[in-house]
């Protein structure tokens, strides 16, 4: 059985590649898979408590079985950032849209944003909108450059946005997170709520960025005048198993 391996964010950088095929027993697990992962780079075990696994765009544990064709990516913790396109991605399939959310490589389009989400039963509208500054780690930043995992980003942007239409008491929600090089001042990803009360909008506004810094697979690296570097992530919920836990999905 084949499977297909890929490496995002750092992870590519440290292991110098960004996918290969790995061939399995039949009905193997994930966690047998990252075992196999190990033992030809012995390097990723340092991050076996750090970095999630997905099987075909969802997060998956070491129990997981796995079958001829699986997409398997190895996630390191999220940072909330954008770049260029992991291996998955092909450009004439940008912008990716959902429902409730958009992944795009042009500049976010924010006044567009609030006028198709406000309705006259909205007593309110809040927004974040997230913005590429000029220093970072005590140094200038040049510009950022932002990774995703994208399609399993969209996803998991569409599933925050319906968590936040059934957990709070909000009309409508949107997410946008931008691709590729951002220059200082630029929107990187912008979050707008409707509702009928402004207390339900806060709320759903300031849960959704947060969760999306978390569980989302987009990552940020900072480019100063003497090099770049990787943004450290955010560690992963206790809900998303990480690789090197036992077999629980």
């Amino acid at each position: 059985m084949r499977v297909r391996v890929l490496y995002l964010g750092m992870l590519k950088d440290i292991l110098g590649r960004e996918k290969e095929d790995v061939q399995l027993a039949e009905s193997a697990r994930l966690g047998e898979l990252f075992a196999e992962l190990q033992r030809r780079s012995p390097e990723l075990g340092k991050f076996a408590k750090t970095i999630a696994l997905a099987v075909n765009y969802e997060y998956s544990g070491a129990a997981t079985v796995l079958h001829e064709n699986d997409e398997v990516a190895l996630l390191p913790p999220v940072s909330g950032g954008l770049s260029q396109t992991e291996p998955s991605t092909a450009e004439n399939t940008l912008p990716l849209l959902s429902p409730h959310a958009r992944i795009v490589r042009e500049p976010i389009k924010a006044a567009s944003i609030l006028t198709s989400i406000k309705q006259p039963a909205d007593g309110a509208v809040v927004a974040f909108d997230g913005i590429v500054r000029n220093n970072s780690r005590g140094r200038p930043t040049l510009h950022l450059e932002y990774t995703a995992y994208d399609r399993m980003a969209l996803r998991q942007m569409e599933l925050l946005a319906q968590e936040a239409l059934s957990k709070f008491a909000v009309r409508d929600a949107r997410l946008v997170h931008r691709l590729g090089r951002l220059q200082i001042g630029d929107s990187s990803v912008y979050v707008a709520v409707s509702a009928e009360h402004r207390a339900a909008a806060f709320d759903a506004c300031r849960w959704l960025i947060d969760k999306l810094k978390t569980t989302v697979p987009i990552w940020k690296k900072e480019f100063f005048e003497d090099g770049a570097v990787w943004a450290d992530g955010e560690a992963f919920p206790t809900e998303v198993p990480r690789a090197g836990q036992g077999a629980s999905k």
